[in-house]
């Protein structure tokens, strides 16, 4: 999915506030923002810490061709390599402005991720996207999603609620630019770029590059 003719992907505030004046944030807010932070980082990764190669997904939740990815290509990225210790693989949030529910979506995966169940909601995303895509306000389907994927309820509104995951969501924006991405769904194995829907063969010869490339160092 290409953004809008001449735009890019659009940034909120690096603090995900408006502009009016914000409370005052004490230090033990900050550290708690931190932590939650910290813990939603790394819940939307998944694979053993010392697989030799990185997948890295940048990809929009409302975007219609990654569900076809995760249909087609995935599974035998997760058996054959994820589940045996030789990819370790991360999401990146690309929501683009076309897509009206990819950030509220993002969000929702991140809320979930800060209770180590970004996986199952990112699954049920995807597989529910026709149903949530031309919703004018899809927050309650997707807050069925997520307690459907087992998260605590309260600590996931509480989440939601503060719009704390936007900080991460905007971080994975910038990240994404920097690095060259101008459309989803595009992929890194390794530093070896992957953009859109190339067959499985494609992922699997570079995995073995970047595999080849880990042992000579």
């Amino acid at each position: 999915c290409p953004p809008p003719h001449g735009t890019s992907p659009s940034a909120a505030p690096p603090d995900g506030t408006s502009g009016a004046q914000a409370a005052p944030v004490t230090r033990a807010d900050s550290n708690r923002a931190d932590s939650l932070l910290q813990l939603a980082d790394a819940g939307r990764i998944q694979g053993s810490a010392t697989a030799p190669v990185w997948l890295v997904e940048i990809s929009d939740f409302q975007c219609p061709y990654c569900p076809q990815w995760h249909e087609q290509i995935y599974p035998a990225i997760k058996r054959d390599y994820i589940d045996r210790g030789i990819v370790r693989m991360a999401y990146v949030h690309l929501p683009l402005n076309i897509h009206p529910n990819a950030e509220p979506a993002s969000e929702t995966s991140l809320c979930a991720a800060m209770q180590n169940r970004f996986w199952p909601v990112h699954d049920r995303l995807f597989e529910t996207q026709k149903q949530w895509a031309g919703m004018p306000n899809p927050a309650a389907f997707f807050d069925s999603l997520a307690l459907a994927s087992g998260v605590e309820e309260s600590r996931y509104r509480s989440c939601m609620a503060s719009g704390i995951m936007r900080r991460v969501i905007n971080g994975d924006k910038a990240r994404a630019a920097a690095s060259g991405v101008t459309s989803t769904p595009w992929f890194f194995v390794g530093n070896e770029p992957i953009r859109g829907l190339p067959p499985l063969d494609a992922y699997r010869q570079a995995i073995e590059r970047a595999r080849a490339n880990a042992a000579g160092r």
